[in-house]
């Protein structure tokens, strides 16, 4: 039951970040996320950061506060979110943005959508406008253009 809990709230995190990605993000905590589309930042430190830290303070008391009581469920939902940020980063600022050397050569169809997706993301400078809101779903059509080229 624990690890079915752990994999439906890493299932679920899915939507939510496109909803934080599209009403927070590129909404009122804009003047956080501007400088990762923008790129007006200086050294490999961004505001865009910052986030890492907002989401992580929650995930942190979930598992402390579900740990205290025999590991309650609010423990796992802290574990699934943990997964889910943990995969965030390796995609999105390993593979993606390559902020560390690693994974240049990838074929994979899904990961090259998921890239070519994010690059669709970013070519809006500013709050308004955007697309492909979230994260590990890649739109299908992205996904086809990749796919079909592997095939051949």
């Amino acid at each position: 039951m624990n690890l079915f809990l752990v994999l439906l709230i890493f299932v679920l995190m899915e939507p939510i970040t496109w909803f934080i990605h599209k009403y927070v993000m590129h909404g009122f905590l804009w003047f956080l996320h501007k400088d990762h589309h923008d790129h007006s930042h200086k050294g490999s430190v961004e505001k865009n950061d910052y986030f890492f830290v907002i989401f992580a303070i929650p995930t942190i008391a979930l598992m402390y506060f579900g740990s205290l009581n025999k590991y309650s469920y609010l423990f796992f939902v802290g574990v699934g979110i943990m997964l889910y940020g943990m995969a965030y980063f390796f995609v999105h600022d390993v593979f993606i943005h390559q902020r560390l050397n690693y994974f240049k050569r990838i074929k994979n169809p899904y990961f090259l959508a998921l890239r070519r997706a994010h690059k669709q993301h970013h070519k809006h400078l500013n709050k308004d406008d955007g697309e492909c809101f979230g994260f590990l779903y890649v739109p299908f059509k992205y996904f086809k253009m990749y796919f079909n080229s592997a095939q051949k």
